[in-house]
């Protein structure tokens, strides 16, 4: 693949090269544009620092953070992927497809990502509403998510520990924006559908990825159905390897990815630091038998 103009950034090394001399890669990484804590320039200092040397940026549903990202990463001489994370639906289940080697200007991605912000931005003052008729201060707690570029429920929850409501952001999903519960509203949000967000990738010269497959309340078969129909609507890869992924869910996923064809994608879903189990670039090798994703990337 082509890479698109000013996709890609840094040295012409491969990435074998890189891994070779101790260079790691990540390809699931989120800032402060979506529901991460560091401005995009910061999360690059920080993978530079621990030693990444092949970084994507994928915030949710919006490419916000790619230029900023791609300027430092030129600077410290990291290779950069333009990327993103779309939210969609298939069947009843809300999932998340990782677009990455996009083209971040491409007019019909960025309408795309203009469409999902406004459904994101529906939501959190869906919850907010329910929030407020709980009692809570329902203004105050949503300002903050309204704000960002992408506004998300981690932005509710960061705020409901600030203001005293839970003790930790875990907590606050578990008393107010866990699935199933009082204020949870996913039913509630038209994404558009699987087939959709994996065009639009491809329209935009990127490889669609089936982000984190572990987390969704799918059965063994309906993976098998999701694994399958994505590849036949164009799907390139699955997460393989992802940071907290155990052995038994990065088996399953290895499985899928060797049954359907799809490359073996790899990342950490980098939020913030202080998550050790989160670490920029820190996650297990693919498993033997698993095209990696980068042979996708021209990489």
């Amino acid at each position: 693949m082509t890479p698109p103009s000013g996709c890609l950034a840094g040295p012409t090394v491969g990435v074998a090269a890189r891994c070779d001399t101790g260079a790691r890669i990540d390809l699931h990484t989120h800032s402060h544009c979506s529901d991460g804590t560091l401005a995009p320039g910061e999360l690059v200092r920080l993978a530079a620092a621990r030693g990444v040397g092949v970084l994507a940026l994928t915030d949710h549903d919006t490419t916000a953070g790619c230029e900023q990202a791609h300027a430092v990463c030129r600077e410290l001489g990291i290779r950069f992927i333009a990327g993103t994370e779309l939210s969609c639906r298939w069947h009843e289940h809300t999932l998340h497809i990782v677009g990455l080697n996009v083209d971040p200007r491409q007019p019909q991605l960025v309408a795309h990502c203009r469409q999902l912000l406004g459904l994101r931005r529906a939501r959190i003052e869906r919850i907010a509403q329910r929030l407020g008729a709980a009692g809570l201060p329902s203004a105050r707690l949503a300002a903050p998510a309204l704000a960002a570029s992408s506004p998300t429920r981690m932005h509710l929850a960061r705020e409901l520990c600030a203001q005293g409501f839970a003790p930790s952001v875990q907590q606050a999903f578990e008393r107010y924006l866990r699935r199933g519960g009082p204020q949870h509203e996913e039913a509630d949000t038209p994404w558009p559908e699987l087939s959709v967000a994996v065009k639009c990738i491809e329209r935009a010269g990127g490889a669609a990825v089936l982000a984190h497959p572990h987390r969704y309340a799918l059965t063994s078969g309906g993976l098998r159905e999701l694994a399958g129909q994505f590849r036949a609507m164009g799907g390139t890869g699955i997460e393989v390897s992802l940071a907290g992924m155990g052995a038994a869910a990065a088996g399953r996923a290895a499985t899928l990815a060797r049954r359907f064809g799809l490359a073996g994608s790899i990342g950490t879903d980098f939020h913030e630091p202080g998550s050790p189990w989160r670490a920029l670039g820190r996650f297990a090798k693919l498993p033997e038998a698993i095209t990696p994703i980068t042979a996708h990337l021209g990489l």
